[in-house]
């Protein structure tokens, strides 16, 4: 005998979608949406019919007029006769490169500092705490002037490098030259290069490609080295030894490449009044590396002295009784466990560093803000549709530096069992 002992269901009523917990979340998140929905068409609608008050319509044309300004620092051929979309993909690639230096060092220095403000050295320690109050409670902007300002006013000129008496000399092999224009380094050249190619208003170099293949491909390949002695160590209790099949993939395939392409170095010359040859980084792009590479290390440090804070003292005790030294129970045993604490933070400081490129514009860094959000602007008064266009490009930047960064920290997160 069959027994039904469930109370009947009530039937679907439209009241419970308002009194119902079940329903009452999407009630409320269906009517924001329309909310939300209503508010973007009023404002589209509001402003489509002020541009038509104006004589004004909303379009992208202009992007494919002549531009008929220049940019100093260009990282791809690029002169007045190029379109805006031109321009823009030059101050793009400038926020880029300015964003993954300052990034790279910031991190660097961030690292250093909150490790040394923990140091048992009172000297050290207390030299590390002024560093980071310091430049972290200065605004970036005034750091970049003041860098910007040692660059024009106290390195010397061109001609200082000139002749038998010559007040200044070059670095590293006479290389390097620092002088009140800039920087100039060794520019990498190819005597068998593969060409270009063209994508639309991007030219890419097969041969830096071909070169970021075979890198690619070399730490996919020492990975899986890697992998196998890990799985051979938890299987055995014996790490075969590596390091040598490392250091072969990792640059044996690259450095065959580069022979075959013919790498080699243009180094800057003095030529007249002014260096040639090589790579020009110019005292805009410095001031900006520095000056954001120098704040933002500062907070990175507070960053890494938190997170290495937040593990317990037990972990080193642990690390000196099995023998560690110091130095290999920071880099082994803290760091790893702290970077689950360190790397959130970490990701905003990279947005930060990322948005702030924009403050180019008081030193004269041509990078997107000062391309298409500036000179462009200002030449066709389309201020909406080049303020959305930006907008957008540093929306995506950033969403892929947070989509990088997360992937990496969820793979460095400690595993529970």
């Amino acid at each position: 005998m069959a027994i039904d002992s469930g109370a009947p269901k009530a039937s679907f009523r439209l009241g419970m979608l308002i009194y119902d917990t079940r329903y009452r979340s999407y009630t409320i998140q269906v009517f924001a949406l329309l909310v939300l929905m209503l508010v973007a068409a009023w404002l589209v609608d509001n402003t489509v019919r002020n541009l038509a008050a104006l004589g004004k319509d909303f379009s992208f044309n202009f992007l494919w007029s002549t531009s008929g300004y220049d940019i100093s620092q260009r990282p791809i051929a690029y002169d007045s006769t190029y379109t805006h979309t031109r321009a823009a993909v030059v101050g793009l690639l400038n926020t880029l490169i300015l964003a993954i230096m300052s990034c790279v060092t910031a991190t660097i220095l961030g690292v250093i500092a909150g490790v040394l403000r923990l140091s048992s050295n009172w000297v050290v320690g207390r030299l590390m705490t002024i560093y980071i109050e310091t430049f972290r409670n200065v605004p970036v902007l005034i750091w970049i002037i003041v860098v910007s300002a040692i660059m024009s006013e106290s390195m010397p000129a061109p001609a200082a490098f000139r002749g038998e008496d010559a007040t200044a000399s070059m670095l590293l092999f006479d290389s390097i030259a620092i002088t009140n224009r800039g920087v100039y380094v060794p520019s990498p050249l190819f005597e068998n290069s593969l060409g270009s190619y063209d994508i639309g208003t991007l030219t890419l170099s097969l041969d830096y490609v071909l070169i970021l293949l075979v890198i690619g491909v070399a730490i996919w390949v020492n990975r899986k080295i890697t992998s196998s002695a890990t799985r051979i160590q938890e299987a055995t209790g014996v790490r075969p030894v590596t390091w040598w099949k490392s250091l072969l993939v990792l640059f044996a395939p690259l450095i065959a490449l580069l022979m075959f392409l013919g790498f080699h170095l243009e180094y800057p010359e003095l030529r007249g009044f002014n260096f040639a040859g090589g790579i020009q980084m110019r005292n805009s792009l410095i001031s900006m590396w520095i000056g954001l590479s120098i704040y933002s290390a500062a907070f990175i440090a507070e960053n890494v002295r938190a997170g290495i804070m937040a593990i317990s003292k037990g972990q080193t005790e642990a690390a000196f009784a099995l023998g560690l030294q110091p130095g290999k129970t920071m880099r082994l045993v803290i760091l790893p466990q702290a970077l689950r604490v360190i790397i959130p933070p970490l990701i905003s400081q990279y947005l930060n560093i990322t948005k702030n490129t924009s403050l180019g514009l008081a030193v004269g860094y041509m990078d997107l803000r000062s391309t298409l959000g500036g000179i462009t602007i200002n030449q066709t008064g389309r201020e909406l549709e080049g303020m959305l266009l930006m907008m957008l490009i540093y929306l995506v930047v950033s969403l892929i530096i947070s989509g990088v960064m997360n992937v990496y920290n969820s793979r460095v997160k400690l595993k529970e069992r």
